[in-house]
Parts: structure tokens; C-alpha cells; sequence
């Protein structure tokens, strides 16, 4: 035990006290929270649906005599030479936008061009316009808005010119619909963002520390530095340290940049419009389970990584080694993200319980789907029973596979090799 105490220091130590390991985790931690801050600073009132409030400055704004000034820094230019647009009702459906008069589209194209207003819009007919943009961007809604204006502007003169009610025909064919919702167990649009981050994320801890975990295996094999090591230490230690050495840092790593970007949207929640709740307002209860999963699904892979580490001789035959198991977890990662929407099919069911996917399956279920408590208990006794069998069978094959060199040994072989032992 003081052995393991040794080896889980150094290699620990070694991960927190790297500059590449700081400066990424600091780096990711702080991009994250001053993301999240722009809001406070910038408007993206187009992007998150917030309206700041900014000086008018503009003395051609359009406005009605009878309306009130609504400020806004997102401007459009407009070229109606038929007298067709109403814009207070334009203003009503682009949020208070303003609309910049122009004299020609030659006019509106230069204006877009040298970015004084956002687009431009030249009106035609009264089912016609054309529509100029400098960069279009696949959020954009501007020509969906005004296709509804002009609808809007389009029946109201018809009713102007018959005589009608416009508000009574509204009222008929559009009334408003009142619905009071109860969600008596998930929501799974709610659900949906959050945990499919969720899964990439242990996705991601569990290749690239399982990598790290395997060529450091491979490279103390390779520069003979093993042979000192298991002088002076066991083989299970060495393994055992430099996987939960691995999980803590891992474990760290990831909890110090996504407390900073929860931390931050939280303090800038308001500011968003709560835009980004279905990735970032996250259960504590769905945040406990991928914690206690994702962190023994990490410990079942690296444990491995580890032994098929010990399998080969040079880091550069790592990959070859780690590629089966390298495939699995990519082929449970596209599977869960394929069924998120299916967290109560029999199949993602099945996967919950097993230690090779439980460590995605199960936290899903608990995000999008129904599940007992007793699964939750006979899912996690499984895969603690897992990861100990693992890294029993990791150290009896690291064990074997140290001082063994030369060509890469074959899985089968190493498990042949351990039944005659």
C-alpha cells in the first residue's frame, strides 16, 4: 500500500505540475467563462433574442408619429419606392429594429457593403422583394420575418380595401391557444443538449487519458526505465498508481472547466435569455450519476489501455495495440448518441448494464428516461465489480508483459500465457 501511496504521488505530480496540463486546463477554464460573458459587453440581441439598450443616433430612422422610440443597434435598409411597408408593424416583428431609408437597391448593396446596416430590403411588388446580406449565417431569420410581414401588411390591405375587420379575421383563423404542460417525469428536449455533451465529454476523457496512460506504459518499457521501477515496486502498484493517478487529474481537469462555464452561465443566465439551458442547467442528480459512471467507466478502460500499453515495445506500436480497444468505445460513443432519443429502448436498456457502455447508458437513462433505483444500484455493483476484474486482468498482464521485448505480443497470447501461470 505504501508503494501504490509512492507511485500515485509521483504520477499525479507529474500530471498537475505540467505546463501543457495547466496552461490547457487554465486556457479552456477561462475561454469558457469570458464566452459566456460577452453578452455583458456585446450585443447579441440578434443571436440570443435580448435587446440591449443603446443611444439612437441615427436622424433617418423610420419611425410613427404615434409610436414611441425603440432603440436598437441592429439596423436595416429599405428601398420601397410603392409606399407598401408599414414600419411600425415591421419594427413589431424585427424587435424594434431600425429601418434606414434608401433610394435605390445600387444604395441598400452599398450600405450592406460597407456594413452600416445589418441587410437590406428592397421592396417590388406586394408579394416581392429582394433581399441583400453581406454574409449570411445559417441563424439567420430575417428573410422568414419578413416574408410574415409582408403577409401581414398584404391582408391588411385587403381588409382596408373590403372593408373588414382585420382583428376579428385574425382572431378567427389565428385564435390563441392557452396550454398549461405537466411534466410528470423528464423532458426530453430539456434533456437532449445537456446530455449529449455529457457523453462527449467522458468520450473524450477516456481516449485521451487511456492514450496517455498506454504510451507512458510503453515508453518506461521502451527505455528500459521499467526494469529499475519493478526493482523497487510491485507491478500492480505501478498500474494501479498511474490509472487513478490518471482519473484524479482527468477528473480535476474536467471539473475545474465545467464549474467555470456553469459557474459563469449561471452569473450570466439572464443576459442569455436562458438560451443555453438544455446544455448547461444540468440536475445535480443527472451531474452525480455522470460523475459516479463516467469516472469507473474511465478506471475499466484505462486499466486496459494499461495492459495493452505493456503488450508492445515502442511507443509507436501503441496504436496498433490499443485499436480494438480503441474501436469499442467509438462504436459505444456514435451508438449513444444515435439512441439519446430512445432512452427507454430495450437495447440502450441491455447497454446500461453492461461495464463496456453503463458508463454513457446509464447516466442517459437517468437524463431522458425512466429508471429505477434498483438499476441504478445493480448497474454500479456490476461495473465496480468490472473495473476490479479489470484491473486484476490489466495487472496480470502488465505484470507479464514488462520485461517482456521484441515484437508486439498478441492479446490471445498474453491471455494464454497468464492461464498456464
Amino acid at each position: 500500500m505504501k508503494k501504490f501511496a509512492v507511485i500515485l504521488k509521483y504520477e499525479l505530480k507529474e500530471y498537475i505540475s505540467s505546463k501543457g496540463f495547466i496552461t490547457f486546463t487554465l486556457l479552456l477554464a477561462i475561454i469558457g467563462a469570458i464566452l459566456l460573458c460577452l453578452p455583458r459587453f456585446f450585443d447579441l440581441s440578434k443571436f440570443t433574442g435580448v435587446q440591449t439598450n443603446s443611444q439612437n443616433t441615427e436622424n433617418d430612422v423610420l419611425q410613427d408619429d404615434s409610436s414611441e422610440t425603440v432603440d436598437s443597434n441592429i439596423k436595416y435598409a429599405l428601398y420601397d419606392p410603392k409606399g407598401i411597408a408599414d414600419i411600425q408593424l415591421l419594427s413589431q416583428y424585427f424587435d424594434g429594429a431600425q429601418f434606414i431609408k434608401t433610394n435605390s437597391g445600387d444604395e441598400i448593396e452599398a450600405l450592406v457593403n460597407d456594413h452600416t446596416v445589418d441587410a437590406g430590403f428592397l421592396i417590388v411588388s406586394d408579394t416581392e422583394y429582394e433581399y441583400y446580406i453581406y454574409n449570411n449565417s445559417i441563424y439567420n431569420k430575417d428573410q422568414a420575418t419578413f416574408d410574415e410581414a409582408m403577409k401581414m401588411m398584404s391582408r391588411i390591405r385587403y381588409c382596408q380595401q373590403h372593408g373588414l375587420d382585420i382583428n376579428e379575421i385574425t382572431q378567427m383563423y389565428e385564435p390563441q391557444i392557452n396550454v398549461k404542460e405537466h411534466i410528470i417525469n423528464k423532458d426530453s428536449q430539456q434533456s437532449y443538449g445537456y446530455c449529449y455533451a455529457l457523453v462527449i465529454i467522458v468520450f473524450m476523457l477516456i481516449m485521451f487519458y487511456g492514450q496517455m496512460i498506454a504510451v507512458s506504459v510503453t515508453t518506461e518499457k521502451s527505455n528500459r526505465a521499467i526494469e529499475v521501477l519493478v526493482t523497487s515496486t510491485t507491478p500492480n502498484s505501478l498500474l494501479f498508481g498511474k490509472v487513478i493517478a490518471g482519473a484524479i487529474a482527468g477528473i480535476m481537469q474536467s471539473g475545474i472547466i465545467l464549474s467555470s462555464i456553469l459557474i459563469s452561465y449561471q452569473f450570466n443566465r439572464e443576459q442569455w435569455g436562458g438560451m443555453l439551458d438544455m446544455v448547461l442547467n444540468i440536475p445535480s442528480n443527472v451531474l452525480i450519476v455522470f460523475a459516479i459512471f463516467g469516472t469507473l467507466g474511465y478506471l475499466f478502460y484505462a486499466f486496459l489501455f494499461g495492459a495493452m500499453g505493456a503488450l508492445v515495445s515502442k511507443v509507436e506500436d501503441v496504436s496498433k495495440s490499443v485499436s480494438g480497444l480503441t474501436m469499442i468505445i467509438m462504436l459505444i460513443y456514435f451508438f449513444s448518441l444515435f439512441q439519446l432519443t430512445n432512452a427507454d429502448g430495450i437495447i440502450i436498456k441491455i447497454l446500461s448494464y453492461l461495464p463496456f457502455s453503463s458508463y454513457t447508458t446509464m447516466f442517459m437513462r437517468v437524463a431522458m428516461g425512466s429508471v429505477s433505483i434498483w438499476e441504478i444500484v445493480l448497474s454500479f455493483i456490476i461495473l465496480i465489480v468490472s473495473v476490479i476484474g479489470a484491473g486484476m486482468l490489466g495487472a496480470a498482464i502488465y505484470r507479464m508483459g514488462t520485461l517482456r521485448y521484441g515484437n508486439p505480443i498478441k492479446l490471445s497470447a498474453a491471455v494464454k500465457s497468464l492461464r498456464r501461470q
